[in-house]
């Protein structure tokens, strides 16, 4: 399995330092989430019900019909490989792996590219995938870019190749082109979340914003039939009827919802600022993380943790990714710690 954020456990074990003594910000889940309020008896009792509120809840915090719920953006990332022929894939990267990993392991034929060679290549691919913000270094598909011809409407299909899977549909033998833009990070901006039509998919996540990643729950936006096939290849039941319920009530809340964004875009000011006073520039950053390239990213990785700190490291490139801090204690136990360790 590959690396992510939030293995505090083993931080803890690794460091000797108990679990509540951790700054965790090696994840870009925002540090305030939504407030559950208390589930009903029902939700844990009863099946999930696709027909509750959740879909409308959906459809008027996205500003668009065609929607599937499933138990976060990861279960799409693993299932849409798998309902494709072998394919020519183009991925954004430095970008989150688990992408790249799903459509090799499916068997595609998969090219790692930098988002301005991504963009221009588009239409050498039978799939091109992108991440708006990216993870980690919060690059945007720029505002009018056509993403390639499944993007502008010229969507065509591409001669049959050998099938990796025959229990594949007869009908999914040859494929359109795919655009797949992962909008996980892109809810404090949502006037900037892109719409889907044909060929385009969009993967949304509750966890990130809300600060509800244990729900697992996160969208797909997608044309109707290519939703129809990926709760098929998915099966009944993807989100728990109290995600189901929490979920609901957390989209329907605006009130919080206009609260929240302008508390993040503050926060991640701030942690900014900390890091660029510190030496520790950031050279990329979106509402909810910090990104900074830095040749001893290793080095700072390790003497932050052994200060009870854990942020993400990266190696390709070297880099570190700050996520935010619950409150201004967390905030100037960070600022601490940088001039200790002098970057």
């Amino acid at each position: 399995m590959l690396e992510h954020g939030g293995r505090l456990a083993r931080a803890a074990a690794a460091y000797g330092i108990p679990r509540e003594a951790w700054l965790d910000l090696s994840t870009g889940v925002s540090p305030h989430s939504w407030p559950v309020p208390p589930v009903p008896t029902e939700a844990w009792h009863r099946l999930p019900e696709d027909e509750d509120d959740l879909l409308d809840a959906a459809r008027a915090y996205y500003g668009c019909e065609h929607l599937l719920p499933v138990a976060g953006t990861q279960a799409a990332i693993q299932a849409l490989p798998r309902l494709r022929l072998r394919s020519r894939v183009g991925v954004l990267s430095p970008g989150y792996a688990e992408h790249a990993y799903a459509w090799r392991e499916a068997g595609h034929d998969v090219t790692l590219l930098p988002m301005h060679e991504l963009l221009a290549r588009a239409d050498e691919f039978d799939v091109t995938v992108f991440i708006s913000p990216n993870n980690p270094t919060s690059e945007r598909v720029p505002v009018g870019a056509t993403l390639g011809a499944t993007a502008l409407g010229e969507n065509t299909t591409r001669p049959a190749v050998l099938c990796h899977d025959r229990s594949r549909p007869r009908s999914l033998l040859q494929e359109q082109r795919w655009v797949i833009v992962d909008e996980a990070f892109g809810d404090t901006w949502p006037a900037l979340f892109l719409q889907p039509r044909e060929g385009l998919i969009l993967l949304r996540s509750v966890g990130k914003f809300f600060g509800l990643a244990g729900a697992r729950a996160g969208f797909v936006a997608a044309w109707p039939a290519l939703l129809d096939a990926l709760q098929e290849r998915l099966g009944p039941w993807s989100l728990s009827g109290p995600t189901r319920y929490a979920v609901t009530r957390a989209l329907r809340d605006t009130t919080w919802q206009a609260t929240m964004r302008d508390r993040l875009r503050g926060e991640s000011a701030s942690l900014a600022t900390t890091l660029a006073t510190a030496g520790l520039l950031p050279t990329g950053g979106t509402d909810l993380f910090q990104y900074c390239l830095h040749p001893a990213a290793a080095r700072l990785h390790h003497a932050l943790a052994q200060r009870g700190i854990l942020v993400r490291l990266f190696t390709d490139p070297a880099a570190l990714r700050f996520g935010l801090p619950p409150d201004a204690a967390g905030l100037a136990r960070l600022a601490q710690a940088l001039t200790e360790i002098s970057p």
